[in-house]
């Protein structure tokens, strides 16, 4: 599957009609319209016809549009999947609860199965929540269960409630599943995806810590508030430095190999092959997120 930009994502509770009908305007880059959590067990067969209904009837924009499913050992899990991938308009999966690959292996024959009988000719992407000590312990090999599988998303707050530990202002406590899970997913070459920023008030705190995981090596964050969108944006975009250096970076590199060399430097440092890949990156991200034009991104940048 082709990289996308999944810096932000947004939750939007699948039995509320209004936030069905609105969320296309949130401008995430992926929507995850939420059957498990938010909605209490009384109303989980009623939304999921909600979700449907909204899969089938509404624009949901550009985003990337995904379901978080109930646990496929709950009465809901499967009958969620069977219906809302029906439809058609799923672009993925998220698993909650992961905490073993056989589960990611069930989620994905399900898949097969629903897709054959409705023609579906897209597959549907996987991405397994990870929220236990367990499913930490076991991320690399979740990562590697299935080729639908496009990112690990990390689940702090019932992460927190697992391992029974408390949940503090500073986070302190998140750190090492956080790193964890970011080596999981790399080592497998998928995207890593952090929790949520619980205080919807404190926009500032999120982009501190939005900067802070994207500097660990997270691709995006959990939203649960439209405003908290484009501060994710901001704080996963690359800055207006890093993509000139990119830029600069690569433009070496063209004129390293126009002259015949095989070797490029900028300045009086020689260009490696992890900067070339953040280069590439960097500049990736700013040309899917509109940040820099496609003209003006050297050709020699061709594995992009």
């Amino acid at each position: 599957m082709s990289y996308k930009l999944r810096r932000s994502r947004i939750y939007v509770p699948g039995n509320v009609p209004r936030m069905l009908s609105t969320c296309a305007l949130f401008g995430a880059d992926v929507i995850t319209l939420d059957l498990e959590d938010s909605v209490a067990p009384g109303q989980k067969v009623a939304a999921r016809w909600l979700v449907a209904e909204a899969l089938r009837d509404l624009d949901m924009g550009e985003s990337e549009l995904t379901v978080r499913i109930n646990a496929l050992d709950t009465p809901w899990g499967e009958d969620d999947v069977t219906t809302v991938v029906a439809t058609g308009a799923v672009d993925g999966i998220y698993l909650p609860k992961a905490e073993t690959p056989q589960q990611v292996v069930q989620l994905a024959g399900l898949l097969d199965q629903v897709e054959a009988e409705h023609d579906i000719d897209t597959k549907t992407a996987i991405v397994p929540l990870i929220e236990s000590a367990r499913g930490m312990i076991h991320a690399y090999d979740i990562a590697l269960a299935s080729d639908r599988i496009v990112a690990l998303s990390f689940g702090g707050e019932d992460y927190t409630r697992d391992v029974g530990g408390e949940k503090t202002s500073t986070e302190e406590e998140l750190a090492w599943p956080r790193q964890r899970l970011i080596a999981a997913a790399k080592a497998a070459g998928k995207q890593a995806l952090d929790t949520v920023y619980s205080d919807v008030q404190d926009l500032e705190g999120l982009h501190r810590q939005a900067v802070k995981m994207r500097q660990l090596g997270f691709d995006g964050k959990a939203a649960i508030h439209p405003n908290q969108v484009d501060v994710i944006h901001r704080a996963f975009n690359p800055t207006k430095e890093e993509t000139e250096h990119a830029l600069a970076v690569m433009e070496a590199i063209r004129d390293a190999k126009a002259g015949g060399s095989g070797v490029a430097s900028l300045g009086r440092k020689m260009i490696d092959k992890p900067v070339v890949e953040r280069a590439q990156r960097t500049l990736m991200i700013a040309r899917l997120g509109g940040l820099i034009d496609e003209e003006k991104i050297p050709d020699i940048v061709e594995d992009m």
